[in-house]
Order: structure tokens, then C-alpha cells, then sequence
């Protein structure tokens, strides 16, 4: 295995059928994180998530997966909605433990937000202070100071505080905004 370094570029393709599997794999390491934040267990099998919510991400056209590598192997995933709409939605966004820190997600985040210009809104769980720092981080060093913050109920979960919202749009990143 090829050791991390900060000047690992990152590199984003497009899933397909034969990197399914492996989004699926990294979807498990994502959904254990998470639920830490959305109250959630494993079914009786050890796995989260067996009701494939996520394959509309892999066959509807306005809706897209990328699975994010480094010279290691893949490190992460992007998953993004509204892509023939107004306002494209990060609707799930997840960085292997062992490369966070270093750049990586936030050159797979800016590449994102580049490849699919326009208005974007990205939440997250205020709880996930990690993410919160991130998502924040990214917009400031994207847009500026060109970017709102709301909160919003988690829809059909009450038990789970609101979300918190970005919105932001990626036609205003600044040309100094970079992967790094």
C-alpha cells in the first residue's frame, strides 16, 4: 500500500457498475460514521443500510456517484442530486478516516463543485463537528464570503436534531480556491 502524503492529488470518476461494489463497501465505513449522529445500528447481519437506498445514485441521470482515489486506493465517495435542476444537492460526501486531514476531500469537494457549476447546497449535523468544520472551511475558501447557512428539519427522523444547509454557487469560486 502507498503511504499518504499531503501532495497526493485525488483523482474522481464517475461510478459504474464495476465500482459499485466498492462505493457499497466505503457506504458501510460512511453509514457506521454517521451513526453516531442519526441514532442508528446495524441489522442483525453487522451491516447498515441493506434497503439499497442509495442505487438511484448509480441509474437515475439527474443524480450521479463519484468514487474518489488516491495512489492508496479509493479514499472516499461524492454523491450528488439535482443535476438537471436549479440547485444541485452534496447529498451524501465521505472521506476514509485514515487520508482525512490532508487534502484530499477538500480537492474532491471543490472538483465537485467545479464539474457541476451552479447554485449547490450541502447539510450536514452541526454534532459532526468535523464536518461542520469542513463544510464551512470549503465554502470560505471556495466563495468567499458568498455563502448562506440555514437549518432545516431532518425529514420523517424528529429524534434527529435539524440540518444544517449551505448554499452556495460554484460560479463564484474564487480562481485561489484550490484542491489543498
Amino acid at each position: 500500500m502507498t503511504p499518504v502524503t499531503a501532495r497526493d492529488p485525488v483523482e474522481l470518476d464517475i461510478a459504474t457498475a464495476a465500482t459499485r461494489p466498492i462505493v457499497e463497501n466505503l457506504l458501510q465505513l460512511y453509514i457506521h460514521d454517521l451513526s453516531q449522529f442519526r441514532l442508528s445500528r446495524p441489522d442483525a447481519a453487522g451491516r447498515f443500510n441493506r434497503d439499497d437506498r442509495y442505487a438511484v445514485y448509480f441509474s437515475d441521470p439527474g443524480r450521479c456517484t463519484y468514487l474518489f482515489r488516491d495512489p492508496s486506493g479509493p479514499v472516499g465517495f461524492g454523491m450528488v442530486r439535482g443535476l438537471n435542476e436549479d440547485r444541485r444537492l452534496m447529498a451524501e460526501f465521505f472521506i476514509v478516516r485514515g487520508v482525512r486531514r490532508h487534502g484530499l476531500g477538500r480537492e474532491a469537494a471543490l472538483s465537485m463543485l467545479r464539474r457541476h457549476v451552479g447554485v449547490w447546497e450541502i447539510p450536514f449535523q452541526e454534532l459532526n463537528v468535523g464536518a461542520a468544520r469542513f463544510w464551512r472551511g470549503l465554502a470560505d475558501a471556495a466563495v468567499g464570503q458568498k455563502w448562506t447557512e440555514d437549518r432545516r428539519a431532518v425529514p420523517m427522523k424528529p429524534h434527529i436534531p435539524d440540518d444544517v444547509w449551505i448554499t452556495l454557487d460554484s460560479s463564484d469560486i474564487v480562481s485561489s480556491a484550490t484542491g489543498r
